[in-house]
């Protein structure tokens, strides 16, 4: 074999080589492509560095079925929002021998008095803007370090008269990977880690019971969405003594 040949042989053989050797690699990123969840469209209502408040595509909602529309726009004013986002609370998720032991876990606000300034008037602004296949998302966070924040996200739809408000993280300590998809800010709604809390709102009698599966309450997910009836919140709110005087 000729000095020619023989170079252009190993040539052949170095590339069939290179092939062999990024063949693995390439195979993973296919299977980690198709692995992928998919994009959530969305519109951005307020942003800065570390919150924010969209409106995301709803894609359980079916145009040409309109009983599953949702009941967007909502007027809300900044003031019911504040009532809103103040009346809910959150609770430890304790089974019955822990609430033997160490009692029941004792409520605290679902969100601090500068995330309900921050978050009242920008939700206020969103469902104003929300179409029928939208829901309201909002994300808070609080950066520890260069790799780990504290964050609460969710989101919330009014369908007919009622407010769904669903909470996918509270107050979850979130480490950001060194490489991959960043979940917790792409996806509000969904939690980063196992749920350990119960979601309440005040007044109780606005709260439309929910049924919940038998998986739900193994793990811990029976309360951490709400259904609260707006004709009875507004009813709640209104002070006794206007109720007293009326006709």
């Amino acid at each position: 074999m000729t000095e020619v040949a023989q170079e252009c042989a190993g040539s052949r053989l170095v590339r069939g080589g290179s092939f062999l050797v990024l063949f693995p690699q390439l195979l993973i990123w296919l299977l980690v492509a198709g692995c992928a969840i998919p994009y959530v469209p969305y519109r951005t209502i307020y942003e800065d560095p570390v919150n924010y408040v969209r409106l995301e595509e709803d894609d359980a909602v079916l145009p040409e079925w309109p009983p599953g529309h949702h009941a967007h726009p909502k007027a809300f004013t900044a003031d019911q929002m504040t009532r809103l986002l103040n009346g809910m609370t959150v609770k430890e998720h304790r089974i019955w021998l822990q609430n033997l032991f160490q009692g029941e876990a004792p409520l605290i606000p679902a969100f601090k008095d500068e995330e309900v300034a921050l978050l009242a008037p920008q939700l206020a602004d969103a469902f104003a803007a929300s179409t029928y296949n939208e829901r309201v998302t909002f994300y808070l966070s609080q950066p520890q370090t260069s790799v780990k924040r504290v964050i609460t996200s969710g989101g919330m739809y009014v369908h007919g008269d009622q407010l769904h408000v669903l909470l996918g993280n509270w107050q979850i300590v979130y480490g950001i990977p060194t490489y991959g998809m960043i979940y917790d800010r792409r996806y509000p709604m969904r939690p980063t880690a196992a749920k350990g809390f119960d979601l309440y709102f005040e007044p109780s009698e606005a709260v439309v019971r929910q049924r919940s599966s038998v998986w739900d309450t193994i793990f811990a997910n029976t309360k951490d969405e709400l259904v609260i009836d707006m004709s009875r919140w507004q009813t709640s709110v209104v002070p006794q003594s206007a109720r007293n005087h009326a006709p």
